[in-house]
């Protein structure tokens, strides 16, 4: 049995490590407080979403070595799902059969097809949002983790499917609205809340999701799964040959981090008030890669400040007359310099500046005690 020594020191641990996801979180549900202007929140509630998009990825990557170049195909479908779901609760423009959406009837589609009709249920939207994702990647992963794939092979593949499906979507223009996705969408309402994209409501629905999310994350990677999963990472032949089924942790990390990025897809479709193809496009899964990397794979605050601060400073960047048309080379420079210098992002930094705080305070402590040791002595 533990002493009850090992027991404090340890939960001790855990509270150290629990505490900067709390304090960030307090200060997301604080910023309402600070900002009156409605536009200014629903931006900031977007590079939120963002932020728990790059969780996910930190998850799969981070802890559970799956560098997933493919991440925007699980948020693309659940952003899609949301879409589907309130698109169907709108008046639209042009009425066909059974209230069929305006690109149908633009597409000349007689009914609503058998796949959308379970989508005039929220809750079945929402859960599909959440277990579609998972599944493709649960799918995915199963050939790909018990084939033994490894390293540049996943990341390569995670992205070839994502560009499949981002295909497919564009060319079942018919019923998936095409290029132009799915727009003029009915506002979000639980519970007889309605949440208007500009509204407080839909800000704190997002600050509760980052929580839950950053909450769900942290509590895996502390469990007896995301322990071996971490094993897994490092080094994967010995986790082996201790008996364990590699694969089918592998294949947990990798649907856990579908699930999330899905989250953030239902999420940004609310936020957005729309849905794009441009979702599950290749340029999005590549910046959240680097805001990974600027933020800390392997730090779940790490990840998600990295994406609130870099895609700020993209937003900012992209307005600003100055940086018209440089913001992106300052943005690559950006990156260059964090993989240079910081390769373990923001949060390792954060890291070496608290332990050269502590190692200076406990520095202090012993000269004091040895002063007054000295002094004691002389008297």
């Amino acid at each position: 049995m533990p002493s009850n020594a090992t027991t404090s020191s340890g939960l001790q641990r855990l509270i150290a490590q629990l505490a900067p996801l709390l304090i960030v979180c307090a200060l997301v549900f604080a910023l309402p407080l600070l900002l009156n202007n409605d536009f200014l929140l629903n931006k900031v509630a977007r590079y939120l979403v963002l932020g728990i998009l790059t969780v996910s990825l930190g998850l799969s990557w981070g802890f559970g070595g799956i560098l997933n170049l493919g991440q925007a195909m699980s948020f693309g479908l659940g952003s899609y799902a949301m879409a589907m779901a309130l698109k169907l609760k709108t008046v639209p423009v042009h009425t066909g059969a059974s209230g069929l959406p305006d690109f149908m009837v633009w597409n000349n589609v007689a009914h609503l097809p058998w796949f959308w009709e379970p989508f005039r249920s929220l809750t079945f939207a929402i859960a599909a949002g959440l277990l579609v994702p998972a599944l493709v990647a649960a799918a995915l992963g199963w050939f790909m983790f018990r084939g033994r794939v490894t390293g540049v092979y996943v990341s390569i593949i995670t992205l070839a499917t994502m560009v499949v499906i981002n295909l497919v979507i564009i060319d079942q223009q018919s019923y998936t609205g095409g290029f132009n996705g799915i727009t003029d969408l009915a506002q979000l309402e639980i519970f007889g809340v309605a949440f208007d994209a500009y509204g407080r409501a839909t800000y704190y629905l997002v600050a509760t999701c980052v929580l839950l999310s950053l909450l769900v994350a942290f509590a895996f990677t502390k469990s007896r799964a995301g322990l071996i999963v971490q094993a897994i990472r490092d080094h994967e032949s010995r986790v082996r040959y201790f008996g364990y089924d590699v694969a089918l942790y592998q294949i947990f990390v990798f649907a856990l981090s579908a699930a999330i990025a899905g989250l953030a897809g239902m999420l940004y479709t609310v936020v957005m008030e729309f849905a794009s193809p441009t979702f599950l496009g290749v340029q999005i899964s590549l910046s959240v890669v680097v805001w990974c990397a600027v933020g800390g794979r392997q730090s779940l605050v790490g990840a998600f400040l990295g994406a609130v601060l870099v895609a700020g400073m993209q937003g900012a960047l992209s307005e600003s007359a100055a940086f018209l048309e440089t913001w992106t080379l300052v943005m690559g420079a950006l990156f260059v310099l964090v993989v240079l210098f910081l390769p373990k992002g923001l949060a390792g930094l954060a890291q070496v500046v608290l332990r050269w705080i502590v190692q200076r305070r406990q520095a202090s402590s012993r000269g004091v005690a040895q002063g007054v040791g000295q002094t004691e002595g002389s008297t």
